[in-house]
């Protein structure tokens, strides 16, 4: 894995309609198998495995050490798009509990998976996608030090232990080939495709937000997430809000001035986010922060990449 100098400290512990914002797919390049990295799961075993004692003791991962980037590859920038919510300027916030209700309760969720034999959890988002069953996370929230985790399941609107829309285990995780074969931060952004709970698909129960690809920096932004290290505990929807601005030191992110801990990685950045309607447009997700600099969140810049990592995930 390259290695950067300063170390990082990753934020592991991770009903809307398609509107006329969504770009038809021959406008878009064309996406292979080849460009992203997929693991299938098991049809069975996931939700069993998560019983409330596991969710309740699950920890967030350690901390990622990175090191100095020796050629991080640059982020690709292409033609825009941006797909629209599925259905229906304030203060900056650094960190609160999200307590205003909409969307983003039923579609941001806690994510619970197992890796290197440690009980984990991020943070996830389910978006608009032509399957109905697509989720938005980060890279290491899907594999991480060469291997994929297991017993992957999504659970939105978590709250206190509570799941009101039930578990969604994984049949597939995806992430970008360059977070797969280097684990490059730039590019720190996975996704899942989860199976049908009682018959239905995820997004006609939850919803689905946005989601944007090669759109401008610094637009006043809503990070979303579960962090579960002190001082918060992973049992409530929590959020940040501000203008992002760019990572001057040694990545090509976007920061947010946020004290979000371990959890909160794999959270949606929404942007032009309605607070009374909870509806955005999926622009990032938390990935990192330095440790010197524990108030500023990162994520990765959604561009081809991103792009063609979300078509793969939206096509299985």
């Amino acid at each position: 894995m390259k290695r950067l100098i300063a170390r990082v400290s990753a934020l592991l512990a991770g009903g809307i309609v398609a509107s006329a914002l969504v770009v038809p797919q021959s406008a878009a390049e064309p996406a292979t198998t080849a460009d992203a990295a997929t693991h299938r799961l098991a049809a069975t075993g996931a939700t069993a495995y998560w019983t409330p004692e596991r969710m309740r003791d699950a920890v967030q991962l350690d901390k990622i050490k990175l090191s100095r980037p020796t050629g991080l590859g640059d982020v690709r920038g292409g033609a825009p798009l941006k797909v629209g919510p599925t259905g229906a300027g304030p203060s900056d916030v650094t960190g609160e509990a999200w307590t205003d209700g909409g969307a983003v309760t039923h579609t941001a969720g806690r994510v619970f998976f197992t890796f290197d034999g440690k009980d984990s959890s991020c943070s996830a988002n389910a978006v608009s996608s032509e399957n109905r069953s697509t989720v938005i996370t980060a890279g290491h929230c899907v594999k991480y030090d060469g291997s994929w985790h297991s017993n992957w399941v999504f659970v939105p609107g978590y709250h206190n232990g509570e799941e009101p829309f039930g578990e969604w285990p994984a049949e597939s995780l995806h992430t970008t080939p360059q977070w797969k074969n280097g684990e490059d931060i730039n590019y720190d952004i996975g996704a899942a495709v989860v199976r049908p709970v009682g018959g239905h698909r995820l997004t006609d129960v939850v919803g689905g937000q946005g989601i944007a690809f090669n759109q401008p920096r610094g637009q006043r932004t809503y990070a979303f997430g579960y962090p579960a290290a002190k001082p918060y505990d992973g049992s409530r929807l929590v959020y940040c809000a501000g203008t992002t601005f760019e990572d001057i030191l040694f990545s090509n992110d976007q920061g947010l001035g946020c004290d979000m801990t371990g959890g909160a990685s794999g959270g949606p950045w929404l942007t032009g986010f309605d607070p009374q309607t909870g509806t955005g447009v999926q622009s990032s997700v938390n990935s990192f922060s330095y440790l010197f600099l524990p108030n500023v969140l990162f994520g990765p810049y959604f561009g081809d990449a991103a792009r063609e990592l979300y078509q793969i995930a939206q096509g299985s």
